[in-house]
């Protein structure tokens, strides 16, 4: 694009081609494949977002669902047409499933993922990956013994404006970025932390807005980097929310080798959720991203809009629209994977850097931590 392109042109995409080499569920329109058998742990809200696009899935044969609470293991299970549990391993061995989900509060994520693979199941873990780095380099280690695949949900890798700006990385067209930064001024009331168990706490959840909110956008900066951490600075402070321990505001700087960095704001404790933004600045032009819309602006006069397309949009239910409409693509994804029917475009080894990133904000966060609440 970045040669002979004319001065002050638009392109527009929608990401309708998938360069992880997949193709989006279409239902009947699926001639008859292998199918997976697939169970979930945890129906709380992020639930759904992993059972419909499991229930349309041409590759999955949803079993099971597990939760500690059997009304919601039963609500679950009612509402997909499955059996409910709340033991996990109980039912492990009464399902034996191919892929287990897992959903639940970030302190489980990584001892149900190795049981599970060591029961012969395939995961797909909701982020983060652990809060330990010890956990999480476990979680690596028992996928890599018992030859299991490990996934980890960063659904925002397969937004159209994230593709649109991988691809002009890839390609050359943006050259290579010097500086990125995020902003994310959203809001978490105290109900919010209040009405769960998990929320807000270092043992159950590892932090406040940055594991929690920001750790999507900052993912996607070290992405588009794509270079190795070499440092990193943060302060993290409580402003507002008196009765949790963990940050609702944090701010610092990662740097990259190379002489890369980004910097960014991040906090909940805004009137509202704004779309959150991440700038790239390139040797060849800028990128902007605003939720899963950007632009990107070449030198040579080319800009380019990208926006997910409405076609592949469906009803996810009673769900939070900050959680976007990808998590389809990346279930599909992992599927066709292990299936060996396309690459697997978020690795674990990929995101267990992202997790070695937020681990390590925590670390220099935490000797810094401001406490202003009164």
């Amino acid at each position: 694009m970045h040669s002979g392109a004319p001065r002050s042109s638009i392109r527009l995409f929608q990401g309708n081609s998938l360069p992880w080499g997949g193709l989006m569920p279409k239902g009947d329109e699926v001639m008859e494949v292998r199918k997976l058998k697939t169970v979930i742990a945890g129906c709380g809200k992020i639930f759904p977002m992993h059972a419909v696009p499991v229930s349309r899935d041409p590759h999955a044969v949803f079993t099971a669902v597990c939760d500690v609470k059997p009304e919601r293991a039963g609500a679950a299970a009612e509402r997909f047409g499955c059996r409910a549990y709340t033991d996990f391993e109980v039912m492990l061995e009464q399902e034996k499933p191919d892929v287990v989900h897992i959903c639940t509060p970030h302190y489980l994520h990584a001892p149900l993922a190795c049981l599970a693979m060591e029961r012969g199941c395939h995961v797909l873990t909701e982020k983060p990956m652990a809060i330990a780095l010890a956990d999480a380099r476990r979680m690596l280690d028992t996928a890599a013994a018992t030859g299991r695949t490990l996934g980890v949900i960063f659904q925002n890798r397969y937004n159209a404006g994230s593709q649109l700006i991988r691809r002009c990385l890839d390609n050359g067209d943006l050259g290579e970025v010097r500086a990125a930064r995020v902003l994310l001024t959203w809001d978490r009331s105290p109900e919010y932390y209040s009405q769960s168990d998990w929320k807000g706490t270092w043992d159950k959840e590892g932090g406040g807005v940055i594991i929690d909110q920001a750790i999507h956008t900052l993912d996607l900066m070290r992405w588009f980097i794509g270079r190795p951490v070499t440092g990193v600075q943060a302060s993290l402070a409580n402003r507002t929310h008196p009765d949790i321990p963990v940050e609702d505001t944090a701010e610092g700087r990662v740097e990259f080798e190379g002489g890369a960095y980004g910097a960014f704001y991040v906090m909940n404790h805004y009137c509202t959720d704004e779309p959150v933004r991440l700038e790239l600045a390139c040797t060849r032009g800028k990128a902007v991203m605003e939720g899963p819309k950007a632009r990107v602006e070449l030198n040579n006069g080319l800009t380019c809009l990208a926006d997910n397309d409405p076609a592949q949009m469906f009803e996810y239910g009673d769900v939070k629209q900050y959680w976007g409409t990808s998590h389809v693509k990346q279930i599909g994804n992992f599927y066709q994977s292990l299936l060996g029917l396309a690459p697997m475009y978020v690795t674990a080894e990929n995101a267990f850097l992202t997790q070695e990133m937020i681990c390590a904000l925590y670390e220099h966060g935490r000797r810094h931590f401001v406490r202003e609440v009164r």
